[in-house]
């Protein structure tokens, strides 16, 4: 959980933020002085910071500052019963998240926590992790090992040491933004901050101002000057994703910006200088869009000067099983529970779908598997999308054989199921209910195949396993197994 510090010396505050921020989604520390608070932030390193600038010991920026020189990433909001807009500027142009005036408005102070804690997760949470190491709970990583993940590994080492603009290529849901953040946290400006804007989410008249800031009285609701990510983010990292989202007159502007580090708030005469490294992506074709005109050529040529190209899921065969693998052991982190066994009928249809929405979307699938299964078995009967025949046999038609059954379906090929690597890896993801989980699997295997061996006819089926159709029927439901096909005659009258 995100841990954030007070810094504040008002009884009243300090218990009022202890209410508002508590566990399981918050750990909160308060202190009442400057020197109380800097000796706890270098020793707890906390996500968030919440600073009153005017302390018992210390005043204006100065704690502010200090604070900047021993980790210039921590995302700090400062609020103040007494501050001016200068000093809100002020704070603003040295990297202040944000800048709040008391008394705190309360639903604002928690919207602006929640993001400041999303922003430093994104700064420090790895992306790019060993494949066998302990999943975090609250990260996603760059997983992978199939040839086109090495090339997109071997780009971000080439690129991550330079300053260079970076264009990042991908359909949705490929981790665009995982490889922007692997790319700040192996670069030169790893120690100074990563600002992540959407451009396909801020509506056009804002976007603008969100980046390169406003003067007071630039356009209707401009009642203060603001500080934009251009300028807030100097010395450090920018994102910009849905980058073929931007509207033609903010791409003048961003051209400007990467180009010569300059540019003016809106509304404003003033130029301002900067020193910011611009990583943009987008799951539009850029190309398409300069010759309809949506997208200026100067700009596209300006970007893709490095380009990465991300995979899409479909195309990185064998690693659905290492993601389903890593983040099965993260959810189950998250949800507080074993790892589940995952049945090979729930991977072949995992590896059989076309994942439009890419590892976002498998994510998802995982997720709901594993909040729907019983058993602690993942079974292909808790996919929605994703929802196969895991036995699939040919429906029975006369064959000319006087009414004899069909020979029997072959099996498929599939992998043999390990009892002692099963039970091995139960006991290691520290299972309660090996027993149940042993039994389920051994029926969905043994029903699976001898369901296979009479071409799906129930009653024959019931008559090699030894039990009435009406068990069978039972056990099937139970399991999650399912006959797409018309029934035969002597099913539908056997009864």
């Amino acid at each position: 959980m995100p841990l954030l510090l007070l810094i504040d010396d008002e009884p009243a505050i300090q218990h009022a933020f202890r209410k508002a921020f508590y566990p399981p989604t918050y750990e909160t520390l308060t202190v009442r002085t400057a020197d109380e608070g800097l000796a706890l932030f270098a020793e707890r390193k906390p996500d968030v910071v919440v600073l009153d600038v005017n302390l018992p010991d210390s005043t204006g920026l100065q704690t502010f500052d200090r604070i900047k020189l021993i980790d210039a990433r921590t995302p700090v909001i400062l609020i103040t019963g007494h501050g001016t807009t200068e000093l809100a500027i002020q704070a603003m142009k040295r990297g202040a998240f944000d800048y709040l005036p008391k008394p705190l408005p309360f639903e604002q102070l928690r919207d602006l926590i929640g993001r400041a804690a999303e922003v430093s997760r994104l700064m420090s949470v790895p992306a790019v992790v060993a494949e066998t190491a302990p999943a975090p709970a609250d990260a996603d990583a760059l997983v992978g090992r199939c040839p086109a993940m090495h090339e997109v590994y071997k780009a971000i080492g080439r690129v991550a040491g330079t300053d260079a603009t970076v264009l990042i290529l991908g359909d949705t849901g490929t981790g665009k933004e995982l490889v922007a953040r692997a790319i700040y946290q192996h670069g030169n400006r790893a120690d100074k901050p990563f600002l992540a804007v959407n451009c396909g989410a801020i509506p056009e008249p804002l976007l603008e101002s969100e980046l390169f800031g406003h003067e007071k009285g630039a356009f209707t609701g401009a009642d203060r000057k603001r500080i934009g990510k251009f300028e807030q983010c100097t010395g450090g990292t920018l994102f910009l994703d849905e980058l073929g989202e931007l509207p033609l007159l903010s791409q003048v502007k961003l051209l400007r910006a990467i180009q010569e580090q300059r540019f003016e708030r809106v509304g404003g005469t003033e130029t301002l200088q900067t020193d910011v490294r611009v990583i943009a992506a987008t799951n539009a074709d850029l190309e398409k869009q300069v010759a309809q005109g949506r997208f200026r050529s100067d700009l596209y040529f300006r970007l893709n000067v490095f380009t990465i190209a991300l995979p899409s899921l479909r195309q990185r065969g064998d690693d659905i099983d290492l993601l389903t693998d890593y983040y099965l052991n993260r959810f189950a982190s998250e949800f507080g529970r074993p790892v589940p066994v995952v049945a090979p009928e729930f991977r072949d249809a995992l590896r059989r779908y076309r994942w439009p929405g890419n590892i976002r979307e498998l994510q998802s699938v995982l997720k709901q598997g594993m909040l729907k299964m019983s058993g602690g078995i993942l079974l292909p009967d808790v996919l929605t999308a994703l929802q196969k025949d895991v036995t699939a046999p040919p429906a029975e038609t006369s064959n000319g054989n006087g009414g004899a059954p069909p020979p029997a379906p072959a099996a498929p090929n599939r992998p043999a199921l390990d009892w002692d690597q099963f039970i091995a890896e139960r006991l290691e993801a520290g299972s309660r209910e090996l027993y149940a989980e042993s039994l389920t699997l051994l029926e969905r295997q043994l029903l699976t195949r001898v369901l296979e061996r009479t071409g799906g006819n129930q009653l024959r089926a019931a008559e090699l396993l030894g039990i009435t159709r009406g068990s069978l029927r039972h056990k099937l439901r139970a399991l999650g197994l399912t006959i797409e096909r018309s029934l035969s005659a002597e099913d539908d009258h056997a009864d």
